[in-house]
């Protein structure tokens, strides 16, 4: 049954968990590696869905996976959770959570780029104007406003950050072709990935137990990044009487990211980000406007 005030609910619960995420990277990040962070953040993650699946009672379909389905979550688990994540937390480990979080939101853009070669789809004259207005907002905060210059104060960073929507979008283009229930190609996305992570984190053969602050970061994102928020927004989806009324509002995250990283990560929001970031959702927006 469509109700869309349930939607808007659970849309925005969604929102808030994903808008804490920045900071939650960052603060993490200070007392254990990118990597052990994303074992125990992807464990709790699938054990999250795996709850979820009992209790909706949706495990049946275990019993009659088909060969091509494991097939397709093994690719999707690859793009995600561990190449999106190995990359993104890389990307949050060398720059300020307002720069890796705020480019990793270009993810819609090159959507639209990728859809060309591997959709087939035709891309209009206004769009490629959008993908420009946020390309500006890119050179902003990778720059830090000194476009005169073009200083980049951490290629790598910026180039970390910007191939982690190129994964995002990536998986994002297989999931909207692969027609099996959302919840369930979720969870073995997930228990591939995580296969995947462990793996890297074995053949690294670098066992360090994180501090306690470590390890609650990795359960927090586990909870709060990977598992609940794509339950939550699974649920608004339904509710939803269009997918454009929940969709719209995932725009709130970067700004809400960007205040909750000024007062709890602590770092000085500069203007260069906040222009950035107007110019990147800006575009965006105009690209969605203009293929509808």
């Amino acid at each position: 049954m469509k109700n869309q005030r349930k939607a808007y609910v659970f849309a925005l619960m969604a929102v808030m968990c994903w808008s804490t995420i920045g900071s939650a990277f960052k603060l993490s990040l200070r007392y254990t590696d990118f990597l052990t962070l994303l074992v125990v953040a992807s464990i709790v993650a699938t054990a999250v869905l795996s709850l979820v699946l009992i209790i909706q009672r949706k495990t049946a379909f275990l019993r009659s996976i088909k060969i091509r389905d494991l097939g397709g979550s093994a690719v999707m688990g690859l793009l995600n959770p561990f190449l999106y994540y190995v990359v993104l937390l890389q990307a949050y480990d060398r720059l300020p959570a307002q720069e890796a979080g705020t480019l990793n939101y270009i993810w819609p853009l090159v959507l639209v780029m990728l859809s060309i070669p591997i959709l087939k789809q035709k891309i209009h004259f206004t769009s490629i104007l959008a993908v420009l207005v946020s390309f500006f907002g890119i050179l902003l905060i990778s720059t830090h406003g000194k476009l005169a210059s073009m200083e980049f104060h951490d290629p790598a960073g910026v180039l970390l950050a910007l191939g982690s929507a190129i994964f995002w979008a990536l998986y994002f283009i297989l999931n909207i072709r692969d027609p099996r229930p959302d919840l369930e190609k979720i969870f073995l996305n997930f228990g591939f990935g995580t296969i995947y992570i462990l793996i890297f984190f074995l053949l690294r053969g670098d066992f360090r137990m994180p501090v306690w602050q470590g390890f609650a970061g990795g359960v927090y994102l586990g909870l709060f990044e990977m598992g609940i928020p794509f339950v939550l927004w699974l649920k608004a989806l339904n509710y939803s009487t269009t997918t454009a009324k929940v969709s719209n509002l995932i725009y709130l995250s970067p700004f809400i990211s960007l205040i909750l990283i000024h007062f709890v990560v602590g770092e000085t929001i500069l203007l260069s980000t906040i222009a950035g970031l107007v110019f990147i959702v800006g575009g965006i927006l105009w690209q969605v406007a203009s293929s509808r």
